[in-house]
């Protein structure tokens, strides 16, 4: 069995959204649940999180963004740079809770002391851009902790795969012209016209074009579309790229019953595709992953999946 870190602080429940927006702090309880009831949390090592340091945001995100989004909160306002991006008191405190979190978990991970590590932290990151709150994010957590391992530990090839149903649009962004880093999406698209990007054609820019690969799947697809595109382009993809570790953004929201999309994927296609990237992990990264909940807003499947998920990394 692997030594598989989980990233669970209550200090994430602290970021509310109000009653009728989809990214709630019932997400985590559902995933705490599904761990806890089939009895995997004494397997794990459990992992509070730390607040980040600023540095550690603006390697990504402007101090500009930084300030507004905190003044923000300060002043109790209700969305931060777009009505999707609800906001609380706690919220900017929350999101540098889950940008901390995750990066200390990224460490341990390098060090040698987890094996891997599965994060379920709020807010999301995948669509929070350079200078501005998007989709839910307002700090993008998987690029923070990419920054990390390059500037703090050395890391020369990181490999961020990215399954959440919307293109993350960010991240594919914050890295396009860097030719250490190899984003890989699979996502709906066309998906509720959001966020718009991600086509086959974006494959980065400058020293950086190559490293940026796109699978969009027309809505109404399900688990042989997204079997045949991750065999077809991921795969060949990462083993020509070998990465040193891998991210991963985990969304499960193209579950096919979750009301955020129109792609139909089974529980059992989420747990196919997370093997899939645990034997390249295996191969190139020494087993190195750790991933980050993104979406997935099916409260009544969110159990099982987190807990498939989690199951497959430590090596049940």
């Amino acid at each position: 069995m692997r030594r598989t870190g989980f990233l669970y602080d209550e200090r994430f429940l602290l970021h509310r959204t109000g009653s009728e927006h989809p990214e709630v702090p019932e997400r985590l309880l559902a995933a705490y649940s599904g761990l806890e009831e089939a009895g995997l949390i004494p397997k794990l090592t459990m992992l509070n999180a730390t607040r980040a340091r600023q540095e550690w945001i603006e390697e990504v995100h402007s101090i500009t963004h930084i300030m507004n989004f905190e003044e923000a909160c300060l002043l109790g306002m209700q969305d931060y740079d777009h009505p999707d991006c609800q906001i609380s008191r706690e919220s900017f405190e929350t999101a540098m809770l889950a940008a901390g979190g995750v990066v200390d978990t990224v460490r341990l991970v390098w060090e040698g002391k987890l094996d891997n590590a599965f994060c379920a932290v709020r807010p999301p990151g995948h669509h929070a851009e350079v200078s501005k709150a998007m989709g839910f994010c307002f700090f993008n957590n998987i690029a923070i902790a990419a920054r990390y391992l390059q500037r703090e530990c050395g890391v020369k090839k990181i490999g961020i795969i990215d399954f959440d149903v919307h293109h993350g649009n960010a991240t594919q962004h914050i890295f396009e012209d860097d030719p250490t880093v190899f984003f890989y999406s699979i996502h709906e698209h066309p998906s509720f016209s959001f966020p718009g990007t991600g086509r086959e054609f974006e494959k980065g820019s400058g020293p950086g074009y190559g490293f940026t690969l796109n699978s969009p799947v027309l809505p109404g697809k399900g688990d042989a579309e997204y079997k045949e595109l991750l065999e077809r382009d991921m795969v060949p993809a990462f083993e020509g790229f070998k990465p040193e570790f891998i991210l991963v953004s985990a969304g499960f929201d193209a579950h096919v019953d979750d009301d955020m999309s129109d792609i139909n994927l089974t529980t059992e296609c989420f747990s196919w595709i997370m093997k899939r990237i645990l034997e390249i992990a295996d191969k190139y990264s020494n087993g190195r992953i750790v991933s980050v909940l993104e979406g997935g807003y099916a409260l009544k499947r969110l159990p099982e999946l987190v807990r498939n998920h989690v199951t497959i990394l430590l090596g049940e």
